[in-house]
């Protein structure tokens, strides 16, 4: 085990500090002999810590993680950067977007609704200046399974409808998030909740999700309305798991990475694993698909967290370092807690005492936190580009690779 671990260490980035700045003054260097000593130790206490962490990643996620694997991949060269059928290359978002022209529109047919108030509120956010991400990863595993499965370039129609449904779900998760957290700004506008009420947006959260609802209905198999609606349930839990915490510091970071799945991941993945059953028969196929899902998915997630501290809030369209205040511990505050363990009672308030918020930042940005959190994402995204390699090469496949390699350095 300890030969692993020193293995491990020699790949990662992650050094423990120096030093663990005072809580009244982050950063202040000139430590005394006696000050260098107590750091010295506090850097041994942090480097098993650290440890721990990476064994509560282990049991938590068996089949992801050894500890010997788990190491970063150089920012500047990552493993999707090529496309691996031969084809010509062609961006993912032009490619996925043969297969959802009209795709706001047919949404807002959706939601057929005769009040004017209501109809305004569940459009608010389907007005084509979203990402459209989850809609384009669905399209391209769409087509990449049925041209492994029978060489069928199509979509079908209940293929793409999955695409809607998708963003329709996710678009009710956020309505209802905002009402949660009282967010007050999203994609750059105010929120639902702001203009119109918290009681209103969550009906019109509602209203959304049974559109959705019949939409999948309408599909008719009895397989795929299984698959979706555990998104739903997965939301709902994902939700309950960020309103609670962990005291003990080796489940604080499965308990993330669960709510993270639960919350963001499972829509991707069950997504992608619906419209594979819908195309191919092959189990196997299915497993490939919502594996990719899911891995992307985390990643995804992961980097938004990272955003929270790296990116300004008019590039974000939302406030930045939201989470902290309020008051959720995400990757780069876990990792950045192990060379700052003063931050573990932070944790446990909430972030809820003054200059907490601030504090907290200041010990991320000062941290390997970020880094460590980005070399986490990128763990994932290698491991989403080695399942979506099993299906037969196509430009639907190479696009999905490339999209891995979007979702860690995207900047908004």
């Amino acid at each position: 085990m300890a030969s692993s671990w020193w293995r491990w260490r020699r790949c990662c980035s992650w050094r423990p500090p120096a030093r663990s700045p005072g809580s009244g003054s982050p950063g202040r260097a000139g430590l005394s002999g006696l000050r260098a000593a107590t750091a010295a130790a506090a850097a041994a206490r942090a480097q098993m810590s650290y440890f721990n962490l990476v064994k509560s990643l282990t049991s938590a996620f068996p089949n992801m993680y050894s500890i010997s694997r788990f190491h970063h991949m150089t920012p500047a060269v990552c493993c999707c950067s090529k496309t691996r059928s031969g084809e010509k290359y062609t961006d993912p978002f032009n490619l996925g977007w043969r297969d959802l022209k009209g795709l706001y529109e047919d949404i807002r047919k959706e939601l057929f609704i005769s009040t004017t108030e209501l109809k305004e509120m569940c459009e608010y956010y389907f007005d084509g200046k979203g990402k459209a991400f989850r809609p384009i990863i669905v399209v391209l595993m769409a087509r990449a399974c049925n041209i492994h499965h029978n060489n069928s370039r199509n979509v079908q129609a209940s293929q793409r409808a999955i695409a809607l449904i998708a963003e329709m779900i996710h678009t009710a998760s956020l309505v209802h998030d905002d009402v949660i957290d009282d967010a007050s700004s999203r994609r750059g506008k105010h929120t639902v909740n702001k203009i119109w009420g918290e009681k209103k947006a969550v009906l019109a959260g509602d209203l959304i999700l049974s559109a959705a609802s019949i939409a999948l209905a309408r599909i008719g198999n009895t397989a795929v309305v299984s698959i979706l609606t555990q998104v739903i349930e997965d939301l709902v839990r994902g939700e309950f798991l960020q309103l609670g915490s962990k005291e003990n510091e080796n489940e604080r970071f499965a308990h993330y990475l669960e709510k993270t799945f639960k919350k963001t991941a499972s829509l991707i993945a069950n997504s992608c694993k619906a419209v594979s059953v819908l195309g191919c028969p092959d189990p196997v196929v299915h497993e490939i698909a919502y594996q990719y899902g899911k891995n992307v998915g985390l990643a995804f997630q992961l980097i938004d967290d990272v955003l929270d501290f790296t990116s300004c809030s008019d590039r974000m369209g939302k406030p930045t370092s939201a989470d902290l205040k309020l008051g959720l511990a995400t990757g780069p505050v876990l990792f950045a807690c192990q060379q700052f363990p003063e931050m573990n009672a932070m944790i446990m308030r909430r972030f809820s005492s003054p200059g907490d918020v601030d504090r907290a930042r200041q010990y991320v940005l000062q941290s390997d936190g970020v880094q460590q959190t980005t070399y986490l994402a990128q763990r994932y995204c290698r491991e989403a580009v080695r399942e979506i390699s099993k299906l037969r090469p196509s430009p639907e496949r190479d696009a999905l690779i490339q999209l891995s390699e979007i979702v860690l350095t995207r900047d908004k």
